[in-house]
């Protein structure tokens, strides 16, 4: 084997070697672009409980509001019906 032949088989055998070697980053990186999917399905359901999360809190403060409402009303109603002085 003369000369150029050994540095071209050597040149081939470094491609090879590169050739494998970014085959193997390219496997990688399908997994982690699968793992960052998996991620982004995540946050968005995170950020679909929060909202949902968020909308339950003010339906229970406006309930909350409400029945106070209703308390001070039934309140009100006993005032009138018992003015005479008579307790509940």
């Amino acid at each position: 084997m003369t000369m150029p032949e050994v540095v071209a088989t050597g040149a081939l055998v470094a491609m090879g070697i590169i050739l494998l070697v970014l085959v193997q980053q390219g496997l990688r990186l399908g997994e982690l672009g699968k793992k960052v999917e998996h991620c982004q399905k995540d946050l968005r359901w995170l950020q679909i409980w929060e909202m949902e999360n968020r909308e339950l809190r003010a339906a229970v403060r406006a309930e909350r509001e409400h029945v106070g409402q209703l308390q001070r009303k039934v309140v009100i109603l006993q005032d009138l019906a018992f003015g005479d002085g008579r307790q509940v």
